[in-house]
């Protein structure tokens, strides 16, 4: 047995102390009409028992307001989920405007399109250049991942291109979910040119924990630019991305390394196919058994109080002839 609600048992005893003050009549004289057949004796016997009809009647009513239940066991509910941790490149040339507004922005913006499909999904964002960084971990609260997708932004992270490590933090992260299908979907432009861990090492590490990895290469194209100021009439300057072009060598080892594909994706319309195409997967469950099933017992304690209290009312109107 287990109660809801310990206040409401307070509550209940508070108000049979003032029934109990009403009863005795505490502070007032009492006006008692005593039958001609009912001698005094009799008669103190007679309140004694509705005293305690009465008494009872509380307790079952404080009883139930306590809101007592009796647990009959865990629920195991079949979760429909997969774990996706989006790995995001935040270099400067993630700013190429081949892309519209640029390529961030509209890896962003298709994410966001991407993740309201998969409302039940959990869902993790990395993001990196030199270095790697958790900006969210795996979560499946609406709100809170539409705000953080806006701030993935260049920035303090760096200027090379680290996807070995960031391909690492996210194995790690997923690492010790319960989810069966787990997914990582890697955004970037560049070479990997930093870090601790080679891309395929990464990959290699994703593949003995079970999780995919895709790949998609954004650009590609020879002529793209990146904005680097403007000149003293407003107009911006740019310059050629430097560092050459997606190396799709290693983004095609990667994804078939961890039994996923490899995409380029040279512009808007081509990254919106690619995360459809993605949004694909087979979907898994997970079970939950933390939330307990309880019966409730509280309204039949309180209707058994009410019957007595109404039962004792009765008796003292009636049988004792007090006036209540």
């Amino acid at each position: 047995m287990s109660y809801g609600n310990f206040s409401g048992i307070f509550l209940g005893l508070l108000g049979m102390l003032v029934w109990t003050f009403s009863f005795f009549k505490i502070g007032k004289k009492a006006q008692v009409f005593l039958p001609k057949n009912l001698s005094i004796g009799k008669r103190n016997l007679m309140r004694a028992v509705v005293f305690i009809i009465g008494l009872v009647a509380w307790l079952l009513i404080s009883f139930s307001m306590g809101q007592p239940r009796k647990p009959l066991g865990l629920s195991e509910n079949n979760i429909e989920v997969n774990d996706i941790f989006f790995v995001v490149d935040v270099s400067k040339s993630m700013l190429a405007e081949d892309f519209k507004p640029n390529r961030l922005e509209a890896a962003k913006s298709k994410i966001s399109e991407f993740v309201k499909l998969r409302p039940k999904d959990r869902i993790g964002i990395i993001m990196f250049s030199e270095k790697a960084f958790t900006l969210l971990p795996l979560s499946t609260d609406l709100k809170l991942i539409e705000q953080i997708i806006t701030e993935i932004n260049v920035g303090f992270l760096g200027s090379g291109t680290n996807i070995g490590d960031a391909i690492a933090l996210a194995v790690a992260r997923g690492a010790q979910s319960l989810a069966e299908n787990k997914v990582i979907i890697l955004l970037t432009d560049g070479v990997s040119n930093v870090g601790s861990m080679t891309p395929l090492q990464a990959a290699q590490e994703a593949k003995e924990q079970g999780i995919k990895v895709y790949t998609i290469g954004m650009g590609g194209r020879e002529d793209a630019r990146i904005p680097v100021g403007r000149t003293l009439f407003g107009k911006k300057q740019y310059q050629t991305i430097p560092g050459g072009s997606i190396d799709t060598k290693t983004l095609g080892q990667i994804a078939s390394i961890t039994g996923a594909k490899y995409y380029l994706a040279q512009n808007d319309e081509a990254l919106k196919n690619v995360l459809l195409e993605i949004e694909k997967l087979e979907r898994t469950e997970i079970k939950a058994s933390s939330r307990i099933i309880y019966k409730e017992m509280y309204l039949q304690f309180f209707l058994y109080g009410l019957f007595g209290l109404v039962l004792a009312e009765l008796l003292r109107k009636y049988l004792l002839k007090e006036a209540i």
